[in-house]
């Protein structure tokens, strides 16, 4: 969805390392990453085109809420800190170099010289405090020229910024924040040129400018976002001259597309054609454990989902495997837990909710719903990280109906969905909804608080379901602020078994990463996090 948000196993948070040793830390200035010599097979030149899922929201990085335009947005800027290829262990971006307190409160970070961004404006700490403090500060001038979603959670803990010099940028936290260093590196961290901000005002969404890799072209609204290298780009000029994003949202056109020679580059591929696909000698075929998960979320706010009885029924009455074997055909693996397996603390020490129909009847019985009852299930047509939305949701409903629980499936377009489904308590009309998650930083705390914290209902977070358990929550705000990771696994294992227990939503799977290419495109590598890197992709 919502992006985001872990892949690798043995994912490293350095922010925990850092800290736990309490003492100033200034890594080195990395290296610009290393460049294919142009040979007879690999050239300079030549456009990338990709099939998205949906339409991008908006091309403002501060503003990004879903995966889409996460994925469009993302070689337009560059972040202050960056995320290893394939890994969530971070490494210098715009600031090259930090120092952390011995109180883990004041951050440090020495910026880079020399860079600009796409309109000439000099990349420097005041352009730093300006991004930050137009997503914190309600009274920056420049804070009405979007909604950032994101911000309470990125920067929620930060107290105050500082311009120390030119190129010093101070960040004073209210309280300790284990993955800060992580937050860094998200998209909310991404820098956008305080002139064109402040030229475009609420436009910067459709006029972006950044100091990444490409620069922004032009977007025409449901045909494509084109963007072109930027020779100037201080980690040096892409190999390939711009990359086209065309959102196609229906999986079959996008194939269709793909091998008919309209696009070069897919997501999402209909799990049945996958296989033949890994055979096909035009196509190279790119896959990577999902730091996704795809769920129902229910209404907590409303009868009958307030009642534990009801959502456990509800969890027990959907066949699961049968929608993994038989709808994704393996495209993901099978979810017991919100947190995905390869995010560091998981546990599948929780309660289990393997298909029994007649175990569901018995507690909605319980709860006095022996016959059952009626409510509506919102789906998106399609969109980040939904997988075949449409066809497993008329799986769960089918399910349900036969313990009795009649849903009623409305389906939305992914802008509108999002706009529907992430609102405060007072505005959500939903009884149960589809949605899936990313996650952004590789920090147990970027699925399990964001998404399922009582801290973060809508429209301080995404728990768009307004789910709340105390005791839960204080073990979660502990999580946050404690240094020691073994301490920090424990924890969180104690908040996966309460919240699995609960029930608040019923978790079908956790995707396994997947795009399909043409075979001239070389060096493309998946992240973690899910946006598309092709700074240092060649095509043959």
């Amino acid at each position: 969805m919502l992006k985001r948000t872990c892949f690798l196993s043995g994912l490293v948070v350095v922010a925990l390392v850092l800290l736990a040793c309490a003492a100033p830390v200034a890594p080195p200035a990395a290296p610009a990453p290393a460049q294919p010599t142009p040979t007879a097979a690999v050239s300079e030149g030549g456009t990338i085109i990709v099939g998205l899922q949906a339409e991008p929201t908006t091309l403002d990085s501060q503003q990004i809420s879903d995966y889409n335009s996460h994925r469009a947005a993302y070689g337009i800027y560059d972040h202050l800190l960056r995320f290893k290829d394939e890994s969530t262990e971070v490494e210098p971006g715009l600031a090259e170099s930090w120092e952390i307190s011995s109180d883990g409160l004041v951050y440090t970070l020495h910026l880079r010289q020399g860079v600009k961004f796409h309109d000439g404006t000099d990349f420097n700490a005041e352009a730093v405090k300006f991004n930050l403090e137009r997503q914190i500060d309600p009274n920056h001038p420049y804070h009405d020229t979007g909604e950032f979603p994101y911000a309470e959670f990125t920067w929620g803990m930060v107290k105050q910024v500082d311009v120390v010099d030119d190129y010093t940028v101070q960040i004073t936290l209210k309280e300790r924040f284990a993955p800060f260093l992580n937050h860094l590196a998200m998209h909310p961290a991404a820098m956008a040129s305080p002139t064109a901000i402040q030229q475009y005002g609420r436009d910067f969404s459709i006029h972006p400018v950044g100091t990444g890799p490409f620069k922004f072209v032009s977007w025409t609204p449901g045909v494509e976002v084109v963007l072109e290298k930027n020779p100037d780009y201080w980690r040096g000029a892409p190999k390939i001259d711009r990359v086209i994003y065309r959102p196609i949202i229906e999986d079959q056109a996008r194939l269709t597309e793909l091998e008919a020679g309209g696009v070069n580059f897919i997501v999402n591929i209909p799990p049945d054609e996958l296989a033949r696909l890994k055979q096909d000698p035009r196509f190279t075929v790119v896959e990577q454990p999902g730091m996704h998960t795809w769920w129902l979320a229910f209404n907590h706010l409303k009868a009958p989902f307030n009642d534990k009885r009801v959502r456990q029924a509800m969890n027990y009455a959907v066949n699961k495997q049968a929608i993994v074997d038989n709808i994704l055909k393996d495209t993901g693996i099978l979810a017991i837990n919100p947190l995905p397996p390869v995010v560091w603390s998981y546990t599948d020490e929780v309660t289990r909710f393997d298909y029994n129909p007649e175990k569901a009847r018995q507690l909605l019985a319980e709860a006095g719903y022996p016959d059952g009852f009626s409510c509506t299930l919102w789906v998106p047509e399609s969109g980040s990280g939904m997988q075949q939305p449409v066809l497993m949701s008329t799986a769960i409903q089918a399910d349900l109906k036969a313990v009795g629980v009649d849903c009623k499936i409305e389906i939305f377009e992914w802008g509108i969905y999002l706009d529907k489904v992430i609102v405060p308590p007072e505005e959500a009309e939903y009884d149960l909804f589809a949605m899936s998650w990313i996650g952004d930083n590789g920090d147990p705390d970027n699925h399990l608080y964001i998404l399922l914290s009582g801290d973060q209902w809508p429209p301080h977070g995404y728990n768009m379901g307004f789910y709340k358990n105390e005791e839960a929550d204080a073990l979660m705000r502990e999580a946050r602020v404690t240094l020691d990771r073994a301490k920090r696994t424990e924890l969180y294992t104690k908040v996966q078994k309460l919240i699995v227990d609960d029930a608040p939503w019923i978790i079908i799977d956790h995707e396994t990463q997947i795009v399909v290419m043409d075979r001239k495109i070389k060096g493309f590598k998946l992240h973690p996090t899910g946006p598309f890197r092709f700074e240092n992709v060649w095509m043959e």
